[in-house]
């Protein structure tokens, strides 16, 4: 019932730019009969729900309605993620936002990995990334990896060295942020020009550690960090890509690549509003153009693990059997369970860059994604911790089930012949059952076997006695089935042996949920997506 409401809740709320609690209510009571009678129960229900709902949208229709401010002739935007790892759900966001603007406009996407801290690069990362960008429908119309430009940034580090506006400090970091914080200037600020470029020239050929570059800002700057903060430093960890012993920090090297990439618009999170503050200055010494800087408020996503060092060592530690574990928030792990790119697209564009903080709400990832799959999806039971119920009473019979209630997939049949599998957990002795389709049972005893007597076939007598609808399996025909859960439960039991699906198949396990096929050998595997 509640899925049914949060669907109709998000249908309202992209259609008018907020859910109504009445629109939906009289939509989900036209739909649902049943429950005209209980529409005080519901109402509640459906406050709730659109209340979740409409906290997505904040008042705006769909990503359609998405506006960049100061456009003038053309739009240049970037998605520059650091190759540790491949995309997560959090990346989704940018790199949609990029994306949709981008089209919008007619304008350039550019790809630009952030590579440089030889210490958080993986080289199979970068194709990873490059695979969930094309799964996730996103279009890079060119491609920038920062380690291939060091000569470009040590071109205009020796610039602000020159220009007086940047020197070499050999001060232990220890040392130096205590002077910072007290606002007073370590003794290397003052040193000339020359002999801070005979020093940054040691740096490049290796023959000095423990040293970095750093930028002249205000040394009484009312925030610390960006009191003469790092533009470079010597790195003895190995690149997998380049050799070299100075790399650029990211606010030099971002500054620099969005001016010379022509970049017109930076979208990012509030959290790199210091950053922001940061790179002005190298702007203005240069006294480049800036581009229009948009900060949106952070996205919290809970319930799912997203660091890629995290996710790395835990794959190397036998935690996570890979970068798709469906534990994990990577787009890979999504992808696995049978979330469509489409989904996450919307729901990307449906959180916009509202400046307020959110919480990602997986219920709405959720709800469009079954809105996808559901007419694609055909139908099975599935039994997880069978146990065996014998019915005293019954004859044999044969029944005949839609594999899909709206879409004509065809038939599948099920032959009771006096016993079957039904899940251990819902069995209690003296209540009253509906095998689906099937007949109605009262449980007389809970043991090793279940045994039940046959009550009857009228679906009426199972409403009046209150009975709890459950599905089951022949006894002589099964397969057998698990299926990973996000939470790292794994469900093991049997299918109805009409099941037989092709891997990467979306199907739904009634009164379980929608699960996407894994593996087709003798057990077959499957991933869970939701309800």
């Amino acid at each position: 019932m509640e899925e049914k409401i949060r669907e109709l809740a998000i249908k309202n709320a992209e259609k008018y730019g907020k859910a109504q609690v009445k629109a939906v209510l009289g939509m989900f009571l036209s739909q649902n009969k049943e429950y005209r009678e209980k529409v005080n129960e519901i109402k509640p229900i459906v406050e709730k729900i659109v209340e979740e709902v409409n906290k997505s949208f904040k008042g705006k229709k769909r990503g359609r309605e998405l506006e960049l401010p100061e456009v003038e002739d053309k739009v240049i935007l970037r998605f520059a993620p650091n190759p540790s790892g491949p995309l997560h759900i959090g990346h989704a966001r940018v790199a949609v936002l990029n994306d949709y603007f981008a089209k919008k406009y007619g304008g350039k996407f550019i790809l630009r990995f952030e590579d440089t801290d030889p210490k958080r690069v993986l080289s199979e990362a970068y194709d990873m990334i490059r695979e969930d960008l094309d799964w996730l429908n996103v279009k890079v119309d060119e491609e920038v990896i920062q380690s291939d430009r060091l000569k470009i940034y040590y071109k205009h580090g020796e610039e602000l060295i020159k220009m007086g506006k940047a020197y070499v400090c050999e001060c232990p970091p220890e040392g130096f942020r205590e002077l910072r914080n007290k606002g007073i200037a370590c003794p290397c600020r003052d040193r000339e020009v020359e002999e801070n470029l005979e020093l940054w020239e040691k740096m490049l050929n290796g023959e000095l550690e423990n040293v970095v570059v750093r930028l002249k800002t205000d040394i009484k700057h009312k925030n610390p960090s960006i009191r003469d903060f790092p533009i470079f430093r010597v790195e003895k960890e190995k690149h997998p890509r380049v050799e070299a012993f100075v790399y650029p920090l990211m606010n030099l090297s971002v500054a620099v690549d969005d001016h010379l990439l022509e970049i017109t618009h930076v979208l990012r999170g509030k959290d790199h509003l210091v950053n922001t503050e940061k790179q002005k200055y190298i702007y203005r010494y240069f006294n480049w153009e800036m581009p229009k800087f948009i900060h949106y408020g952070i996205l919290k996503i809970e319930d799912t693990v997203l660091s890629t060092s995290k996710i790395y060592e835990g794959i190397k530690e036998g935690i996570y059997e890979g970068w798709d574990d469906v534990r994990l928030g990577t787009l890979r792990a999504l992808r696995r369970r049978g979330i469509k790119p489409e989904a996450i697209y919307r729901i990307m564009l449906d959180i916009g860059i509202k400046q307020a903080d959110i919480t990602f709400s997986w219920k709405n990832l959720y709800a469009i994604n079954k809105e996808l799959i559901d007419k694609e999806a055909k139908r099975f039971f599935f039994v997880w911790n069978p146990v065996k119920m014998l019915v005293e009473g019954s004859e044999e019979r044969e029944v005949k089930i839609r594999l899909h209630p709206e879409v004509d997939y065809g038939y599948r049949v099920l032959k009771f012949k006096g016993s079957a599998y039904v899940v251990r957990d819902e069995m209690e002795e003296g209540r009253f059952y509906r095998l689906m389709e099937l007949f109605n049972v009262v449980v007389e005893e809970v043991g090793d076997i279940v045994k039940a007597k046959y009550h009857s076939d009228d679906f009426k007598e199972a409403r009046k006695n209150k009975a709890k609808i459950i599905h089951w399996i022949p006894t002589e025909e099964t397969k057998r089935v698990k299926v990973l859960m996000p939470d790292g439960e794994v469900k093991e039991g049997l299918a109805e042996i009409n099941f037989n699906p092709e891997v990467g198949e979306i199907i739904q396990f009634e009164r379980f949920g929608f699960c996407r096929v894994d593996d087709v050998g003798d057990v077959i595997t499957c991933c869970y997506a939701h309800r």
